[in-house]
């Protein structure tokens, strides 16, 4: 997969149309859903009005009905759930470990090292081409295509939970959920450095000067998208950190970048300087347990935990989680071997 589409995975903005319509002040009343139908791109009528009904059509900052007639000057809020959906994928039977099944959406528990939607040099193999093999036996229903629909990503090494939409309704309300960042998402993450204290990181994620691959944190509006991570120190292993990371937004490569620009890159993160030894002891035998870990765990120290949403349907809270994957879980347990042992080391 080429760098541009690698960072093209995570980013959650280009899941989501969000549309500002100023109403023309000769326009004659004529109600919202018909007036949408007539504004936004490949919408149907049953597709607005899912979106009114979830609370994602505003007017004048307020919600209103499909029944609304638009006037003169209204100023209209439109997000709608943008998942690309090519054509040509194809389905495949990839076993997938799904914690949570209904008429309206899953929760999948994605593994390290899969993609989760086909891009360039990148057809098979997929999430989505697992997704749409087991979408294959759904019925063929109003607002259902037989294609899943995506309104979060993870990263290609990162694992951990997803959720899915099943229908157009269904991916209407959660993408409203994750626009008003309302959905709780938890991940657990290892970090080079002694991290003594809880703490938030802000500031606008944007596309690297020096490095494309990389993405970068700046303090100027004008350089990127703004971007919050809270993270809770669980565990101080002396040269690295367990610690839990709260997203307030999903920025491409958030934790990832936020992490780095805090002077502690995640263990063994490939682009953001974690495959180095970063603290430590220049001893050989040490520089040896580091390259068994890095063996042990070779992608960025990462898991998406938990996730916990409104269901569209039943209006209920659900909340997810899922244990470490063994390599993270191996790794970590080498490290508290390796600070538990008064060889070696010492708090």
């Amino acid at each position: 997969m080429s760098d541009d589409l690698e960072l093209q995975e995570s980013d959650e903005q280009d899941l989501f149309e969000h549309l500002r319509i100023v109403v023309d002040k000769g326009q004659a009343l004529l109600r919202i859903d018909k007036f949408l139908m007539n504004r936004v791109e490949n919408a149907s009528r049953n597709r607005i009005q899912n979106a009114i009904i979830a609370g994602t059509v505003l007017v004048n900052g307020q919600q209103i009905k499909a029944s609304y007639k638009v006037k003169p000057s209204d100023i209209i809020s439109v997000v709608l759930p943008h998942p690309p959906r090519d054509t040509e994928v194809y389905p495949e039977n990839i076993p997938l470990d799904i914690l949570y099944e209904d008429d309206d959406l899953l929760v999948v528990n994605k593994p390290a090292g899969m993609v989760v939607h086909p891009g360039y040099n990148n057809y098979t193999g997929t999430l989505v081409n697992a997704l749409v093999y087991h979408f294959s036996s759904f019925p063929q229903l109003p607002g259902n295509d037989g294609r899943p629909g995506l309104v979060h990503r993870i990263d290609k090494d990162t694992s951990g939970l997803l959720v899915v939409g099943k229908n157009e309704w269904a991916l209407t309300y959660l993408a409203k959920q994750f626009f008003d960042h309302s959905i709780s998402r938890k991940y657990l993450a290892l970090a080079w450095g002694d991290i003594t204290e809880d703490g938030t990181v802000t500031g606008y994620i944007g596309r690297s000067v020096k490095d494309r691959k990389v993405m970068a944190v700046y303090d100027d509006p004008d350089k990127g998208k703004w971007s919050v991570t809270h993270y809770h120190v669980l565990e101080r292993l002396g040269y690295v950190t367990l610690i839990e990371c709260q997203l307030e937004t999903g920025r491409t490569h958030q934790i990832r970048a936020h992490m780095q620009s805090i002077g502690h890159p995640l263990f063994n993160d490939v682009i953001y300087g974690g495959d180095r030894i970063l603290k430590g002891t220049v001893f050989t035998k040490y520089k040896q347990f580091v390259e068994n870990c890095f063996a042990l765990l070779p992608r960025q120290a990462l898991h998406a935990q938990s996730l916990g949403f409104i269901h569209p349907t039943s209006r209920k809270s659900m909340a997810f989680s899922t244990p470490l994957p063994d390599d993270f879980r191996l790794c970590l347990e080498k490290w508290r071997g390796y600070v538990s042992s008064d060889l070696n080391f010492s708090i």
